[in-house]
């Protein structure tokens, strides 16, 4: 895990008040009494940590090595190398501990992708030390976000119940609830100390709440609350060079918790609105280039033909500076933005141009699966027998995590001790070309493998480079 640390100051505390009360921003104040000063969290506390768990998980690993520890050895090693090592694997069971949160009276659960990937059993443990086997409804990595569900026969459980977290603002006070170190439930206070954090690289979606409240390993998928008690996000990662708090912690934002729930709970895939355009922040080389008096928003670069962009008029060259008023500063923000849209509904967004500003209406659609993905694994006596193979979409680049605007063959799964295997070639990768033949579609990928063949010239796109493998049929 990894988040923050921060101990209030009783000043601190009474300002918080205000938004225990409910207050707007306009109404808040510092205290002005000695009873405000000695005002406490503990009401708050005390309906919110129900609601907050733990996740006990357990998996079984397989692990192979020395048959003594001895052998490990420099001197030992250097002279009688591996030849100690025994082969056969053996079986650890690993456990892990995270925290959660209840969301919803029916037992959904949120925490956080990394606590429970992987895990064999996932056991949630209440604070008044009820204990629940948990099913998995979704698992996000992208946004590093897992859904659970565990069945309290029928019993309604505590939950919070989510804010809107473009509501924060910076300073606002926090408290985050988690089980840090496996001590036991664990309460601390800080203040968001930043908002929109795109640069942190923890998930594919970089938007997150900086927060000074104290959290440490174990706080991971906890509540970041609020004071009116509703969930500002799930604390998810800290800066840290010790391991340990260090005053800059971040939360997942509960707008994209939200999204994600929405996801796992209506029995389809988990898709997100997409924007269908390319676009770049705006550097300040690129504001002195086009004359702006400062960089603002977001350029776009190049619009999908088959996109929302398209439907919405907008065109290469668009600054878009706000979505639903909400200011955009990078390519993720306005990712985030999009992301957590509601599909079906529109999003206003707020466009420079040239000659003026305008607002525009956005669709808000699913990315399109076009072409059909036609899923197939490859067999036969080729370098890509074992390969799971399928189109390339906007819906399926969504799901991948790749560029919308990517196009062909792409490589799915890969068979354990497949010639596809053996040869190097990973997820991911995109089949351009074999034996000159253009590959467009999985159509033209098992025709052009039907036949054997004295020799094989394969070409794959990765990570933006070409590579080509020649080899001898």
């Amino acid at each position: 895990m990894r988040p923050v640390v921060r101990i209030l100051t009783g000043f601190c505390v009474a300002a918080l008040l205000a938004l225990s009360a409910g207050a707007s921003a306009q109404e808040r104040a510092l205290p002005d009494s000695r009873d405000e000063v000695m005002l406490s969290f503990a009401p708050l506390v005390k309906r919110a940590s129900p609601a907050v768990v733990n996740i006990f998980t357990q998996k079984e690993v397989q692990r192979r090595g020395p048959a003594s520890p001895l052998f490990n050895d420099p001197f030992f090693r250097r002279f009688f190398g591996d030849a100690f090592d025994d082969i056969r694997p053996r079986q650890r069971r690993e456990n892990s501990l995270g925290s959660g949160v209840i969301v919803g009276a029916d037992g959904v659960i949120v925490t956080n992708y990394h606590v429970i990937e992987g895990a064999d059993t996932i056991r949630v443990v209440l604070s008044d030390r009820r204990e629940y086997d948990a099913d998995i409804l979704l698992e996000d990595q992208r946004t590093d976000l897992a859904i659970l569900r565990v069945d309290a026969g029928g019993e309604e459980l505590p939950y919070i119940a989510l804010g809107d977290s473009d509501e924060l603002e910076v300073g606002d006070l926090v408290l985050a609830i988690g089980n840090p170190f496996g001590v036991g439930q664990t309460v601390t206070s800080g203040i968001v100390s930043g908002l929109a954090r795109t640069q942190v690289g923890i998930t594919d979606f970089n938007f997150f709440i900086q927060t000074d409240a104290a959290i440490n390993p174990g706080n991971s998928g906890g509540a970041l609350l609020r004071m009116d008690g509703k969930l500002a996000g799930i604390n998810t990662a800290i800066f840290s060079r010790s391991g340990g708090s260090q005053g800059i912690g971040f939360a997942i934002p509960a707008n994209m918790v939200r999204t994600v729930i929405a996801g796992a709970t209506s029995g389809d895939a988990l898709r997100r609105a997409w924007l269908g355009a390319r676009a770049n922040t705006v550097t300040p080389d690129i504001a002195d280039a086009i004359g702006l008096a400062r960089p603002d928003g977001v350029i776009l670069a190049e619009i999908h033909p088959d996109g929302p962009a398209r439907k919405a008029g907008l065109r290469e060259g668009d600054i878009i500076v706000a979505v639903e008023d909400q200011p955009v500063f990078d390519e993720e923000a306005l990712r985030f933005r999009i992301a957590t849209g509601v599909v079906g509904e529109t999003a206003q967004l707020s466009i420079r141009r040239p000659d003026r500003t305008l607002v525009v209406e956005l669709p808000l659609e699913h990315p399109p699966e076009r072409p059909a993905r036609n899923e197939m694994q490859l067999r036969g006596a080729h370098p890509l027998a074992g390969a799971t193979v399928a189109n390339l979409s906007p819906a399926l680049a969504e799901e991948m995590g790749r560029d919308h605007f990517d196009r062909g063959v792409v490589v799915r799964a890969i068979a354990a001790r497949s010639p596809a295997n053996r040869l190097d070639f990973r997820v991911g990768d995109i089949v351009v070309e074999i034996n000159d033949a253009k590959i467009d579609r999985v159509r033209a990928l098992r025709d052009a493998v039907a036949e054997r063949r004295a020799r094989w010239d394969v070409t794959v796109e990765r990570d933006g480079r070409l590579l080509s493998l020649s080899i001898s049929g």
